[in-house]
Formats: structure tokens, sequence, C-alpha cells
């Protein structure tokens, strides 16, 4: 058995390389500029949505805090540093769009 793993083993694999390669790798037809602005949507739309979670757990911690006023600090300092984040989300969103329209205006 030791021996199998120590011969080496031949792969006969070949690539069809006469058509596109990004469909020949699950890439699909996209260019690179719309394939980044969809990764950047897609991470953007993640960040949103842990954001929003955020704030919801202050919430929760907000209204579970029973009149304790360290957990009532605590929940207004996530709820805070949440609404924050969303928005420069939010911005980062916006800037992401801007340069997208004024490079592609520039480069057509």
């Amino acid at each position: 058995m030791l021996a199998v793993l120590l011969l080496p083993v031949v792969a006969v694999a070949q690539i069809n390389t006469s058509g596109n390669l990004g469909t020949t790798f699950g890439l699909g037809t996209a260019n690179l500029q719309s394939t980044v602005i969809r990764i950047i949507q897609w991470v953007l739309g993640l960040l949103g949505l842990i954001a929003v979670v955020m704030i919801l757990i202050g919430g929760f911690q907000w209204m579970t805090a029973g009149g304790n006023e360290e957990k009532v600090a605590s929940a207004k300092k996530i709820i805070s540093a949440a609404v924050i984040g969303l928005i420069i989300i939010l911005l980062a969103w916006a800037i992401v769009i801007f340069v997208v329209q004024t490079t592609t205006n520039v480069t057509n």
C-alpha cells in the first residue's frame, strides 16, 4: 500500500482552451469590472446585515437591562457603534457607485 502512495500518478486531464477561459473555469462571461462590483456589493450587503443585527442585539440588551445602568450604557454603545458602522457602509457603497460610474464614463 505504501508503494501505491509513493508512486507518481499520471493525471490525464485536458482543458479546452479554444473558447473563453472564464466559462471553462466556471467564472462566467462577465468582465472584471462587473465581477469586482458584484463582490464589493455582496460584501457591503453582508456588512450591512451584520450592522442591523448588532442594532437588534443592542436593542435586546437595552430592553432586558432591567434598570441596570451598566447594561444600558453597554447597549447604547453597541447601538451607536452599529449605527456609525451602518453609515460608513452606506457611504462606502455610495463611493463605489460614484467611482464606477465615473470610470465607466471616462473609459467609454
